[in-house]
């Protein structure tokens, strides 16, 4: 079952100018380290770093993103270099968005922003921040999104998949392995042979190197930061390739750096099972009005019995069968948020009857394409996953792009033999029933090509704060945790209690404050936070909020099959 994150996205459509051609600067080069690919090569160290000073000098040509968005919301397009190594070689987009600051005389720089993925378009987030930062702080920046590069209007990547094809995560079956290991073998052929030249340098640090580009190219000294899940490796990837130019950075949600990226695909399975057992409890303290059962025993059996019903005979759910699989799959996105999890439930209990059924709440376990939590809110918004008037990306473009990262940021990380996932798989389902199959089978990262340069080992003492909800199965609080201790100049705001996936903004004072804070003053928590989750700290309070404000939510709703 396939579930295709539905981002909106915006028009652009407008080029940006490059500067004289004999400008130079090194505004961009990374630090001189052996791990770092941003310096020039020792064979020609002046002429890169020319080529790199004439991309700095480009001035953007600033219009309105579109006629429906507002006139303060610009967008225009750079250029940067697809390989940093070879700076004068191809170029490719940057599509790049801002509000200016509120009051420019309080103005302390820019806000970077990215809502996570990978693949994810970020150039409407300064939109939702607007929406979403309190007055004080909005003062204080420019606020900068960006579609990073190989996603949206960043010279989108794609494989030329069919929607079968983008179905990476499967379910472990003995007898159709060979099966998944042809199509992971064809997925990363494919990609080869439509996109070789470029993917491998769709990359992480390819992408914290544009930030730093667009940095040059605004004129800033030090960029501030905004990123959720994945955007928060992002982050990190920067403080660790410029610790000299990062200055507040709030990193919610954060993915445990060691394991990017199979580990952190892995993880989910784990997280999945602690979560799923808190919802049992949930559901059996409110038995009388839900009657999935008295002990989170029988409730837990009623969700199980409810597979083995699927795998007989699949479970017709808007219009869509489904199968034991599709309901694994299911309950883990929807155990984020107990109430939602039971609710869905109680409402495919009467599908499985042969009863109607409330659609809506059984988004979850809907396997029709685009289903699940984020089509439910692209449609509840009525975007339909993309703003009026907008461009298209191809329709592999999130597939694609995801891939180019989870597969390329790391290589080292992925067997080249078919067989030990396979066994990873078995003994994964054992261990995580719900979705350890689905985590550890056979992907197209198997079949990839190796990584350009190694992966990026944070390990630095930048300044920042990172924000995390206790009951978040998808970066678990280790992974927070984990992102911590690497950077060592963090400090750490811990929602107990909290629910979900994404904290800022949630409506509780101690969490919004402290980010706030931090934001506006520059100077971090003197220790960790503990925050006690409140009714508005939980994602019952997000669904109060108003849809509408889709595309520009800094909080998007995302698959469960992204960060």
């Amino acid at each position: 079952m396939r579930r295709r994150c539905l981002v909106p996205l915006l028009a652009v459509g407008v080029t940006a100018m490059m500067a004289p051609a004999f400008a130079t600067s090194t505004a961009t080069a990374a630090p001189a380290t052996a791990a770092s690919s941003t310096a020039a090569p020792a064979s020609e160290p002046s002429a890169a770093r020319g080529a790199l000073g004439r991309y700095s000098k480009q001035k953007p040509q600033w219009k309105r993103c579109d006629a429906d968005s507002p006139a303060e919301f610009e967008c225009a397009t750079i250029k940067v270099p697809l390989d940093y190594r070879a700076p004068g070689g191809k170029r490719i987009d940057l599509a790049i968005s801002r509000i200016k600051s509120t009051a420019p005389g309080k103005r302390h720089g820019v806000l970077f922003s990215n809502p996570g993925g990978p693949g994810m378009q970020g150039r409407y987030m300064p939109m939702g921040l607007q929406d979403r930062l309190p007055e004080s702080v909005r003062q204080k920046y420019d606020l900068i999104g960006f579609d990073p590069r190989g996603v949206g209007e960043s010279s989108p990547v794609s494989c030329d998949l069919k929607p079968e094809e983008e179905d990476w995560l499967r379910p472990y079956k003995e007898e159709k392995f060979d099966k998944d290991v042809a199509w992971a073998r064809d997925v990363a052929n494919k990609c080869g042979e439509k996109a070789g030249d470029t993917l491998p340098y769709i990359t992480t640090r390819n992408t914290a190197r544009d930030m730093d580009l667009l940095r040059a190219v605004l004129g800033e000294k030090k960029i501030s930061y905004m990123g959720t899940s994945y955007g928060t490796y992002l982050g990190a990837v920067y403080t660790q390739l410029f610790p000299g130019r990062a200055d507040r950075f709030v990193l919610d949600s954060a993915v445990d750096p060691a394991r990017a990226w199979r580990g952190m695909i892995q993880w989910w399975a784990k997280g999945a099972e602690p979560a799923f057992d808190r919802w049992t409890e949930w559901a059996a303290d409110r038995s009388e009005k839900y009657g999935l059962g008295d002990t989170p025993k029988k409730v837990d059996r009623t969700f199980w019995d409810l597979v083995a019903q699927a795998d007989e005979k699949p479970i017709v759910v808007d219009g869509q069968p489904n199968t034991g699989d599709d309901l694994r799959s299911g309950i883990r996105s929807a155990v984020f948020t107990p109430e939602y999890a039971t609710e869905g439930v109680v409402e495919l209990k009467k599908a499985a009857a042969g009863k109607s059924a409330s659609t809506k709440k059984l988004a979850a376990f809907a396997g029709a394409e685009g289903a699940g939590p984020a089509g439910a809110a692209a449609d509840a918004a009525g975007t339909g996953g993309a703003a009026a008037g907008a461009a298209e990306a191809p329709s592999d473009n999130d597939t694609a792009s995801l891939l180019a990262i989870v597969c390329g940021d790391n290589s080292a990380a992925w067997s080249r033999d078919p067989d030990s996932y396979r066994r990873d798989a078995v003994q994964d389902k054992g261990r995580y029933p719900l979705f350890g199959d689905f985590a550890s089978s056979v992907k197209p990262c198997a079949f990839w090509g190796e990584s350009v340069e190694p992966a990026t080992k944070v390990n630095n003492s930048v300044g920042s704060l990172i924000v995390q909800n206790e009951w978040d199965p998808q970066t678990p609080l280790p992974s927070g945790r984990a992102m911590h201790a690497d950077l060592k100049g963090s400090k750490m705001v811990t929602v107990l209690g909290g629910e979900g996936h994404g904290v800022y903004p949630n409506g509780n004072a101690c969490t919004d404050n402290a980010v706030a804070d931090y934001l506006r003053t520059g100077k971090l928590p003197a220790k960790d936070v503990t925050c006690e989750a409140t009714a508005g700290s939980v994602p019952e309070g997000r669904k109060k909020q108003k849809r509408d404000l889709l595309p520009g939510s800094p909080l998007p709703e995302r698959a469960p099959d992204r960060f």
